[in-house]
């Protein structure tokens, strides 16, 4: 009996420290799974956040619906568009009147381009000269002084002196005959082929001029001028005559391209022509009908 009491007495320890060691071995495998979840995490932790620069926001042009990026289609191209040449401006042309048309006309001289003196007055003689540069610069024959012209002229030429630029008057003008020396008169002399323009005996300005043909010849002797017409045309032979200034039937004293371009290898139809479109300008508008003429050898 006391055997048996024994017996259970020893599985009951047994048991206990059987059941006490599972209890230590349930609590070591719990905690150990602990650790082994925060191990876990300590090695594969993730490094900390770095703030990094905020990405730009698309420009306006950009920028799609739904803020979607855009596509490299979108994108705008880096490659300059080709744009026109800027066109020359023009600087001086037909009509204009000015120191700085004396200055062209005199750096055209210097190179062949204006065979007679600087008038200061752009008329048809520059436009052809202004050509003329231009075409031999390959330059668009435009007639007009264009800032590019203008320059290529710079370069070739040099500041003109003030001789060149007001030249004295040539031809010499020829004495004035006895007739001439009273009043506002147009004394035109056949012989030293001028024209003077005499106030009370003084000589205010010469020109060079010519007359008609043989067949056509320039009336002499004295008259008066009875009509000025500024843009007249020939009724008879359909050609420009501006700045007429009538003074025997049709015949005129008249500007001429003809021989602004030809010089004396030409004629007239019996008018007076007058080759310097500048000075018959300012002649134009200072003499007045009944003023004299008078015609002579």
């Amino acid at each position: 009996m006391r055997r048996t009491r024994t017996d259970r007495y020893t599985r009951g320890v047994r048991a206990a420290g059987a059941a006490a060691v599972g209890v230590i071995a349930l609590a070591t495998l719990t905690a150990g799974c602990k650790v082994e979840t925060v191990g876990a995490a300590e090695p594969t932790a993730l490094p900390a956040k770095t703030s990094s620069p905020p990405t730009p926001s698309p420009s306006p042009d950009d920028a799609k619906p739904g803020g979607d990026r855009p596509s490299p289609s979108a994108t705008p191209s880096r490659t300059p568009s080709a744009r026109p040449s800027p066109q020359p401006s023009t600087l001086m042309s037909v009509g204009d009147r000015s120191k700085r048309v004396r200055e062209l006309q005199a750096r055209l001289r210097q190179i062949g381009h204006f065979d007679r003196s600087p008038t200061g007055y752009y008329g048809d003689a520059t436009v052809a000269s202004v050509q003329s540069f231009q075409g031999k610069r390959g330059l668009p024959r435009t007639g007009r002084t264009d800032t590019v012209t203008w320059e290529r002229l710079l370069a070739m030429t040099r500041r003109p002196t003030a001789k060149e630029l007001d030249p004295p008057a040539a031809p010499a003008a020829a004495k004035p005959d006895a007739r001439c020396m009273k009043g506002r008169v147009l004394c035109i002399s056949k012989n030293s082929r001028t024209l003077s323009w005499v106030i009370d005996g003084r000589v205010v300005s010469t020109m060079d001029v010519r007359f008609g043909s043989q067949y056509t010849p320039t009336r002499e002797g004295v008259f008066s001028v009875y009509w000025k017409s500024r843009h007249h045309v020939s009724t008879l032979y359909d050609s420009p005559m501006p700045y007429a200034m009538f003074f025997s039937g049709g015949q005129a004293v008249h500007y001429s391209s003809d021989f602004a371009a030809r010089g004396y290898n030409g004629a007239s139809h019996g008018c007076v022509n007058v080759r310097d479109e500048g000075k018959i300008a300012s002649l134009f508008a200072q003499v007045r009908n009944g003023d004299k003429v008078v015609v002579y050898w």
